[in-house]
């Protein structure tokens, strides 16, 4: 049997790229907190999972609990998990979907290590570069390691880019070697 929350983390993660592009995952997260926690009381859930109803009955049920605690988006939302017979995943979908906008908020360390000391106008490159490429926020360290012979390595988590003489050296004994 599949798990909840593997069923549960495709709809997270479209309601997370929605919300993100719309730039409402505050209202969205208090949106899927509300509907889970009221889904979850034994009255509510009763009317969700009655297979008398249609899918549009059981959202409508939840939206006149809910009253203006529901956006719009976030009642349609709730439709098409309805129409899909998946409304009892909402406390998991909520779940991860708190956990997608918790990882886009946090930080990413990137520690960059030179040849050289790096000038602060090249840090603030790098430090934008990464936050594009992370779509987070950054906090950039800099040292230096003479070992690198010139260019630089820049590490952010498990994402290494080596772009030292070093490496490249390496990289070309390791090609010529048989």
């Amino acid at each position: 049997m599949i798990e909840p929350r593997t069923l549960a983390r495709p709809y997270a993660r479209a309601a997370f790229e929605f919300s993100r592009h719309a730039g409402t995952l505050d209202a969205w997260v208090d949106g899927l907190n509300v509907a889970a926690a009221v889904s979850a009381e034994p009255e509510v859930r009763a009317v969700l999972s009655d297979p008398a109803k249609t899918a549009d009955q059981r959202v409508d049920a939840l939206g006149t609990v809910l009253g203006d605690a529901l956006s719009k988006e976030v009642r349609g939302f709730l439709g098409i998990m309805a129409t899909n017979g998946r409304l009892d995943l909402i406390d998991e979908t909520a779940a991860l979907f708190a956990e997608l906008k918790a990882a886009q908020e946090a930080s990413v360390d990137v520690r960059v290590t030179s040849a050289f000391a790096v000038s602060d106008e090249a840090l603030n490159e790098i430090s934008e570069a990464m936050s594009r490429h992370f779509e987070r926020t950054v906090s950039i360290t800099s040292e230096t390691d003479s070992a690198l012979l010139g260019g630089a390595v820049i590490r952010a988590g498990d994402v290494v880019i080596d772009g030292s003489v070093r490496g490249r050296l390496n990289k070309l004994a390791g090609t010529l070697t048989p």
